[in-house]
């Protein structure tokens, strides 16, 4: 790889590692972290170019993300880990889960898509308009932001039956998302949990207790931790 990750580590057990979405970094979860350290070893990442982790030379795509998040768990011996992706962060979960199934022992997948055009017409909308803006501007860095979420993923449904862990989709109730793209993410995994918490696409930063606390009954029911 031709960075190196910046993390944030915080508790013991199990290793849970944290995907933030486009444009932020792991601080995103400070209080996923604070909860979850009781149980877990957390581990909040930031990706390629976000937060304190440099930009590097290669491709800025969801499929460079997964190639990095396998080299992170290999520099410090992770065989496998429980992953909690955010936004970009769950569709970067997703794609590694698929990539390598062995490695992640559950999931919880919040505010993800699986294609552009699950994201609510409006948002996509605005995003076509910063888009057009950024490029009279000549802003590479907010272009390969916002090519992330124009462009990809472009995940088909019928892969996600080969999905066997436990997994949690969770989203907002005023979500960008929309919720019948939501239910398709959940009703495509076999044996997938689906929770609606109250509040919008960032629900895990701005209504933290009821967040915390759905993930919480899904890895109490669903997770096993030794």
């Amino acid at each position: 790889m031709d960075v190196k990750l910046h993390s944030i580590e915080a508790g013991s057990g199990q290793p849970l590692i944290l995907l933030h979405g486009n444009g932020e970094d792991g601080t995103y979860f400070a209080s996923q972290i604070d909860y979850f350290k009781q149980a877990f070893r957390v581990i909040a990442v930031d990706t390629r170019g976000h937060g304190k982790s440099p930009r590097g030379s290669a491709p800025f795509t969801l499929d460079q993300f997964v190639c990095d998040l396998a080299a992170f768990m290999d520099e410090r011996s992770i065989e496998a880990a429980h992953l909690m992706g955010f936004s970009d962060g769950a569709n970067v979960a997703i794609l590694f889960a698929l990539k390598h199934p062995n490695r992640v022992l559950s999931m919880v997948l919040n505010g993800g898509n699986l294609f552009p055009e699950g994201l609510l017409a409006d948002v996509r909308a605005e995003d076509a308009e910063s888009y057009r803006v950024a490029c009279e501007q000549g802003d590479e860095r907010k272009l390969e932001l916002l090519r992330l979420m124009m462009d990809e993923p472009r995940i088909d449904p019928a892969e996600l039956a080969r999905l066997h862990m436990p997994v949690l989709v969770i989203a907002g109730s005023d979500d960008m998302i929309e919720e019948s793209h939501t239910r398709l993410i959940a009703a495509s995994i076999p044996g997938a949990q689906l929770r609606f918490v109250e509040g919008d696409h960032f629900v895990a930063a701005r209504n933290p207790d009821a967040f915390n606390e759905a993930v919480g009954a899904f890895y109490e029911e669903r997770v096993t931790l030794r």
